[in-house]
């Protein structure tokens, strides 16, 4: 089964629409604990994480909520994750977004290094549909196997993720400056663009990470 993280971000029932089209049996995690690496604890074999918002407010909900450490404990693990759109932007160090805190940066989960920044110019956010290419080769890529180079996906977003470890980056897209549009590494993937908004082809990069993740 799949467990969609419900921190009161919004999108998720499209996340969810996407997955029953596709015949994957999903619920919303009911909590932290539904996280939890003890053997037969969590009925969750896979986790997505998606949503739209703030950098700051969603790093603090997933803190009080208890979900920040669970997350980090599950993606260390190296079970199965998907982040969409602030899923993946949430994995890195800080974000131009968040301001610091007592001098301090605003801190995201700290898995992927690097830092998210804001597009250049004033023609944000990028909204619509745009060119995706793939940085790693499609056989070695679990998210878009058997895809057609440079497709195009729905991206909704002001910011973009810029890590320090260029291998994590499984797809690229351009808008104002060339940045990372995808992460993979071991069992952890997440995509900028929604994928359940992004017609067959976005229903096909979720299809492929539920088979193949």
């Amino acid at each position: 089964m799949i467990g969609v993280v419900n921190y009161g971000a919004g999108n998720l029932g499209s996340v969810m629409n996407a997955l029953r089209r596709l015949g994957l049996t999903a619920r919303f995690a009911s909590g932290p604990e539904e996280l939890s690496l003890v053997p037969g604890a969590s009925p969750f074999e896979r986790i997505i994480f998606p949503g739209d918002g703030h950098f700051a407010s969603a790093m603090e909900s997933l803190e009080q909520s208890g979900y920040a450490q669970a997350l980090r404990e599950w993606i260390a693990a190296d079970k199965p994750f998907l982040g969409i759109c602030i899923g993946l932007q949430l994995l890195f160090d800080s974000s131009e977004e968040a301001p610091p805190v007592n001098g301090k940066p605003r801190q995201g989960l700290q898995v992927i290094p690097g830092r998210v920044r804001r597009f250049p110019g004033r023609k944000v956010p990028q909204i619509g549909w745009n060119r995706t290419s793939f940085a790693q080769a499609r056989g070695d890529s679990r998210l878009f196997r058997e895809m057609p180079e440079h497709t195009f996906f729905y991206y909704i977003h002001s910011y973009y993720a810029d890590p320090e470890a260029p291998e994590f980056t499984a797809a690229e897209a351009v808008y104002m400056v060339r940045y990372c549009a995808a992460i993979e590494r071991g069992a952890l993937a997440a995509v900028q663009f929604h994928p359940e908004k992004s017609g067959l082809f976005g229903l096909k990069v979720l299809e492929n990470w539920a088979h193949h993740g």
